[in-house]
């Protein structure tokens, strides 16, 4: 598949809008229980704020997407068969929920109603993650994506961004908070380098269901492939197939594993051990850097079935 930079952007923006909002539950409930002592109002308010400031720019970015706008509204319209419409109707359900938990904090401070509307912040978060994973998973000819692997990497990976981002903030406005949080963020890293892990193992082992043979319904052993069909390029060779070498996607794939795993982590623990809010802020920005270009691999490395007919040229 061809990746589209606005889809990438809003999963990778949201999922770590997302993760930052569950730090920020985690930290009340902790602080709540006895685990560390309550943070200001303030690390809650205007962590929210950085959230929805998140949540934002990814919806911004999926208009980019959409051929007609100002018809947006329309795609929720199919919430009992589409994973998107529901998407569709979560997201502004869960910003509306950030924005909440944000403004009692700021008017009431920690509270009954700040853990309740947290409490419905995270079960909103996790229902986006589902919906968000699912819009790729429903599709089963798509065998690279067809796989609960989906929905748990783009939780795990939206939770190791949003945790990495909130121990960047603890240490600016709650540093009793940073060693927990940063235990949680290597906790949610490492997860999703196994889950991944496993994904990128299974995709390696795929075999296709569809074949030249199948699709024109010719059993010769050997069919070649000489024309795209097309004089000219069409929507079906520009939007279902990237038109990257298998080098280029090998670097991409080593890029991204380097970028979201190992590197960040041992900022995550310079940036501890010397309570440095830019070390961690940088460790926040290297891993997003790496999500963006493992976004990019997702997309890139499906191999839509109509490729058959289109991605050769002789």
């Amino acid at each position: 598949m061809r990746p589209a930079f606005s889809v990438i952007f809003l999963t990778t923006l949201i999922g770590a809008g997302q993760g930052l909002f569950i730090a920020l539950c985690v930290a009340e409930l902790g602080a709540v229980l006895g685990a560390w002592t309550m943070p200001a109002a303030a690390y809650f308010a205007w962590g929210s704020v950085l959230s929805l400031a998140l949540l934002g720019a990814g919806l911004l970015a999926s208009f980019f997407h959409l051929g007609r706008p100002e018809r947006a509204w329309r795609s929720a319209a199919m919430w009992r068969t589409s994973w998107l419409s529901r998407e569709v109707i979560v997201l502004p359900l869960f910003m509306a929920a950030v924005a909440a938990f944000g403004m009692a904090h700021t008017l009431r401070g920690a509270g009954d109603l700040t853990l309740a509307l947290g409490a419905a912040g995270l079960t909103l978060a996790l229902l986006l993650f589902v919906c968000t994973g699912m819009i790729y998973a429903c599709l089963p000819f798509l065998q690279e994506w067809h796989t609960p692997l989906t929905v748990i990497n783009y939780t795990l990976f939206g939770c190791a961004s949003g945790f990495m981002l909130a121990t960047a903030w603890a240490a600016t406005l709650a540093p009793a908070l940073v060693a927990a949080s940063a235990l949680w963020t290597v906790a949610f890293t490492l997860a999703a380098l196994l889950t991944r892990s496993a994904s990128l193992a299974r995709n390696a082992r795929l075999r296709p269901k569809s074949t030249l043979q199948t699709a024109i319904g010719i059993k010769h052993p050997r069919i070649a492939q000489k024309s795209e069909g097309f004089m000219g390029g069409s929507f079906n060779t520009r939007e279902f197939f990237h038109a990257r070498t298998a080098g280029r996607l090998r670097a991409v794939k080593w890029g991204f594993l380097l970028l979201v795993f190992p590197v960040p982590l041992v900022l995550l623990a310079a940036g501890v051990a010397l309570a440095s809010s830019p070390v961690l802020a940088a460790a926040f920005a290297l891993q997003y850097l790496g999500l963006v270009a493992e976004r990019w691999f997702f997309f890139a490395q499906a191999k839509h079935p109509q490729n058959l007919y289109y991605q050769a040229i002789s």
